[in-house]
Order: C-alpha cells, then structure tokens, then sequence
C-alpha cells in the first residue's frame, strides 16, 4: 500500500511456541464497518498486503460493511505485522507459528476491539490455514469458519513445493536449505547478512519462476488463459510480467519467514492435541465450510475431504470450486466467475447458519 491507512497494536515482547520471542512485536490491521455489527476476521495470505484482501469485501459482497465489522488482520512476516523487513533485531528470524500469528490476532480482537465473539473466520491459502487454527484454538469464539483453498495440515506435498522455491530463493547467496520447516544451513565462512540487490534479482525472479508452476493449473495454461483471461501476451510475457513482478514486489526475507510458518502448519501442534490431527478437527465446533478447489495443486479435494471427514457430526460441509484456475480460484480476485461463485457460497452459508 503506498500510504499506511492501517493500524497497528502494539504486543510488546511476543513469545513464540519455538520457545524464542519477537521482540517489541506488532500486529497490523483494517478495519471496515461499525464495531458493533457482527465480527469476521479475514486474515491476510502468504506474501499478501492487507489491501490484497478487499477485493472480496463490498457492499456488492456478502462481506458487506454495512452488515458486518471486518477485520483484516496481517500475517508476521508480510511486511506490515512485525516481519524481517521491519524487525529492529540483526540475526536469524526466529520460528513463528501459525498458533503465534491467531494468538496475537486473539489480543488484538478481544483486548484492543473490545470484541467477545465472532460471527465468523474467513481466509484465502495461509488464511485458510488461520481459519482453521483459528477454530481449533479458540473453538468457542466463533459461530462459522470458511477456509477456501486452504488447509489444517501443511501436506508432505505442499511442502515439497516449498522447499523448491524456498531453495531457489536461496541459491541466491550460495545458501542450502536446512529442510521442511527450517531457513538456511550457513557454509563455512557465511555469515548472516542483507541482501544485495543482484540477489534480491536473481531470486526472487527464480522464486517467482519456480511459483508459476503451482499458482495455476495445467489446464489453465493448456487453455492459455493467461492470453484470454489476463491479457498475457504470451507465456514469457506472463512469465516477467506477473510471477517475476509479483516476486519482485516482496522482500526475500519476509517470503522466507511465511514459507517457514506455511511449512510447519499443523493445527494439532497444540494443547490438548498434541500433534493428534484427527481429535484437533474433531474439536471444531464452529459450523465450518470447507471449499478447496477442483484444480488446486496445493490443498486437493482429497485433502478437505479428510478433514470434513474427522469433524464431528453436522459441523463440516465441504463444497468444490468447479474451476480450472488451480489454487487462484479462491482469490486474489483474478477470476471473475470464481469470486462470484465463492460469493454465492459465503451468502448462502451466512444465511443458513
């Protein structure tokens, strides 16, 4: 955003579940709508500002300030919420957990809005992944929960995706990575320190590269919607002008420090789970809608299934986007017919619940 018309609250020193701290942390946030309407919180997705959210709220959308206090809570790690960029400690980036990130939107909602209970949780990718810690943490705090293309448990496959962009971010500055879930392994003589500008280049075009292959689906480069739908006028234009602009838009080290919470998404990494996923999905008592997509790469139907499968009776219903954007039909916004669709499922699911 070129202006800050966003707030933030302050945290203080932030303990981590890693057992580490962020340091004078801050949570960002928007708001829209009047304060005593019923509350959804929409929390931010990987890489994503808080405007790369308003594109699903309106007085066209279900998300309408006029019915609804909205809340847009930003991830660690984007650029806004406390975040490598912005971190006043030189050194390695301590492991922050989506369990981090709900609890401090928690503060933020009860203490700082004044706010007891929430009509529902939203989000997008990352935001799914909030959504869902949001309702095995907090279980009663919430009347609905709706994670689109998103997940409860970070997959094996997904993250293996990770780790390749992660990795070709990475080779940048001559860095390995430590693994799933880990930053870098430093060789002999490295040393942790800023990026130069050649290596932010080099790889975050990589980074951007090696995305592009995951974002959309083989059907939709197959039928070039890149041309017909974007505008592209052809796929190496897509590829500089969308992935590589995109990716150079980020910093390197607040990509690296989300891909980091991406991987270790699990919301059984909490009491009284402990690391037990089908007794956390158990424990949602929100009505929860699950929508993956039918194309999505990341997060398969077959994924959503099981986790509606293990909710307890009459609390998960799961509905498919019939879409062949892969994971961009949930958002940000591209696909006309998708939001239209996932529009048409939050009105209904609002109305019926």
């Amino acid at each position: 955003m070129a202006t800050q018309d966003y707030g933030i609250f302050g945290l203080g020193d932030w303990e981590l579940q890693s057992g580490s701290k962020l340091i004078n942390a801050h949570i960002a946030y928007k708001t829209f709508g009047d304060p005593t309407s019923p509350a959804i919180v929409y929390p931010t997705w990987f890489s994503g500002a808080i405007a790369d959210n308003f594109w699903l709220i309106g007085q066209d959308k279900t998300l309408n300030p006029e019915n609804y206090y909205i809340i847009v809570p930003a991830l660690f790690g984007n650029g806004q919420s406390t975040s490598p960029s912005n971190y006043p400690i030189e050194g390695e980036w301590p492991k922050v957990s989506f369990y981090d990130n709900v609890r401090a939107q928690y503060q933020l909602v009860t203490e700082h809005l004044g706010i007891n209970h929430l009509r529902a949780v939203i989000g997008w990718s990352m935001g799914g992944a909030q959504t869902y810690q949001w309702a095995t943490q907090y279980p009663d705090f919430m009347d609905l929960a709706v994670p689109f293309c998103g997940s409860a448990k970070t997959s094996l496959h997904n993250q293996v995706f990770l780790e390749g962009v992660k990795s070709a971010l990475l080779a940048a500055k001559g860095i390995q990575s430590a693994g799933s879930g880990q930053g870098g392994v430093l060789a002999s003589g490295q040393t942790l320190r800023a990026w130069n500008e050649a290596e932010k280049e080099v790889g975050l075009k990589a980074f951007g590269r090696g995305y592009a292959g995951w974002g959309f689906s083989q059907a939709f480069y197959r039928e070039r919607l890149y041309e017909s739908d974007l505008g592209y006028k052809d796929l190496e234009d897509f590829m500089q002008n969308f992935w590589e602009a995109w990716a150079l838009s980020k910093e390197p080290g607040n990509l690296l420090a989300m891909a980091q919470t991406w991987q270790n998404g699990d919301v059984s990494k909490q009491e009284p789970y402990n690391g037990d996923f089908e007794k956390a999905l158990a424990a949602i008592k929100a009505k929860t809608l699950v929508l993956p997509a039918r194309t999505d790469l990341y997060f398969p139907p077959e994924d959503s299934e099981y986790e509606v499968k293990n909710m307890s009776p009459g609390v998960g219903t799961l509905r498919v986007f019939p879409s062949i954007w892969g994971h961009w039909a949930g958002g940000p916004g591209d696909s006309k017919d998708d939001v239209k669709w996932l529009d048409e499922q939050l009105s209904s699911f609002f109305q019926q619940n």
